[in-house]
């Protein structure tokens, strides 16, 4: 157990360092709307509630100074964006009328509506909302991290503003071998994104006159290539016409960087284990919720997930707790998109909660995953709860695309920062309803 309870309130081992600092008060602030983490979610639901409630209701604690765009993660490691692109001052995207706590909580009480900081404050609360994300742990794969870690490094990861330019640099000194991209056994927050950089890999190499050097090798722990069967059929065809070797069920669990081995194991044969020698190793790390979160088990459920209702987003044991994002126990694919169409729902059931009016509307589980195949096309998946697809434009969108490509890296990064994280975008549910229309005259 790493659990500590001290006075009824929940805390862990990790954090037990910061005991001394959180039982020291510094400060007490009381809140209608506290909003724990500065990511999408908790900016995009902040600038919501702000908006309707006023200014001075809404408090949030984040203690990062720069926010980023990750969604642009896969395309700066392929050269098409920098990382310069991908983010913007903290201070410049939460919304202006809200209070902001460069801090981290240390603790939760939700049976009083409290919490304290690491800077020694404790913050009351009428409505909390959760928007934590998930910890990148590169840590749990043996070697992987000191390999990372190593200088001219030829283990990259995207998933890492650390990292994430790494694998460009590597791509242009690629010379022949094995190039080698995972996917872990654990909760991703956007599940595409492993393969859409090994495509943009082959891409490049092909563009480059590189790729009858290369064997690509895309090696996931899950049974499928994409959870989608109607886009894993299009994708399928994709690895096949490229000469992309996918392996299903195969998951990273060492990395033997002075030897350039990586380690994996059949998941469904744990006896299985295959070493593979790399030229470049793409390592998607295991992830998991924030441990301050996910060892508060009043809150969470049993994998640290914030445990709330799939449709509505509400906790189920504490009424006026609710959760965005990646964090958030409802069974979605986290991705940027999915977090729009929640914003809706979390901010309509926050004010329903608040009126007593039990006026709830529900996510469906709407996600997008912009498959990004090359340097100039993209398969759009969109989907819901029942993993059916859930197509916003007037024509099949199972098939790779210059506009859709377009969409992906000229439109989204605008539409996020100008209107997101503002408060102004809940999805594509509206234009969705628009192009039926046109769907709908085509056939008739």
């Amino acid at each position: 157990m790493n659990r500590l309870s001290v006075g009824g309130k929940c805390f862990n081992k990790s954090s037990a360092r910061l005991l001394s600092t959180c039982n020291s008060r510094l400060k007490d602030y009381k809140c209608k709307i506290l909003v724990v983490g500065g990511g999408t979610g908790g900016c995009s639901i902040a600038a919501k509630l702000t908006a309707k409630l006023g200014n001075d209701s809404v408090i949030i604690v984040e203690p990062n100074e720069r926010h980023y765009y990750q969604p642009m993660f896969t395309m700066i490691g392929g050269g098409m964006k920098t990382l310069s692109q991908s983010n913007y001052a903290m201070k410049s995207v939460l919304p202006k009328g809200a209070k902001w706590l460069k801090d981290r909580v240390c603790s939760f009480d939700p049976s009083v509506g409290s919490v304290k900081t690491t800077n020694g404050s404790r913050i009351n609360y009428d409505v909390l909302v959760l928007a934590l994300g998930m910890e990148l742990r590169y840590d749990k794969i043996p070697g992987l991290q000191q390999a990372l870690d190593m200088p001219n490094s030829n283990v990259t990861s995207i998933y890492s503003p650390k990292y994430v330019e790494r694998h460009f640099q590597n791509l242009q000194k690629f010379e022949k071998g094995n190039i080698v991209f995972t996917f872990p056994a654990s909760p991703v927050k956007c599940p595409g994104a492993p393969q859409k950089i090994c495509y943009i890999t082959e891409d490049y190499l092909r563009r480059n006159n590189k790729r009858d050097n290369a064997k690509i090798i895309y090696n996931t722990a899950l049974p499928v290539i994409f959870g989608v069967k109607y886009f894993a059929d299009a994708l399928w065809k994709v690895v096949k016409k490229r000469d992309i070797e996918v392996n299903t069920t195969f998951n990273l669990i060492e990395v033997i960087p002075d030897r350039h081995i990586a380690v994996f194991q059949n998941v469904t044969k744990p006896e299985e284990k295959v070493k593979t020698e790399y030229a470049i190793l793409h390592a998607v790390p295991p992830q998991a919720p924030p441990s301050v979160l996910a060892e508060c088990k009043d809150l969470t459920n049993d994998t640290g997930f914030v445990n709330v209702h799939k449709d509505y987003l509400q906790h189920t044991r504490f009424p006026n707790v609710f959760a965005i994002g990646d964090c958030s126990s409802s069974p979605n694919s986290k991705t940027m998109a999915a977090i729009a169409s929640q914003s809706a729902v979390v901010c309509n059931n926050i004010i329903s909660f608040l009126n007593g009016t039990n006026q709830l509307i529900a996510y469906d589980g709407y996600a997008s995953c912009p498959l990004v195949t090359g340097y100039d096309r993209c398969i759009m998946a969109e989907f819901d709860y029942d993993l059916k697809p859930k197509e916003t434009f007037p024509f099949a969108q199972n098939v790779e695309r210059y506009s859709m490509f377009l969409m992906k890296r000229d439109v989204m990064p605008a539409l996020y920062w100008k209107l997101m994280l503002n408060g102004r975008w809940n999805g594509p549910e509206t234009m969705r309803k628009i192009f039926s229309i046109v769907k709908f005259n085509k056939q008739n």
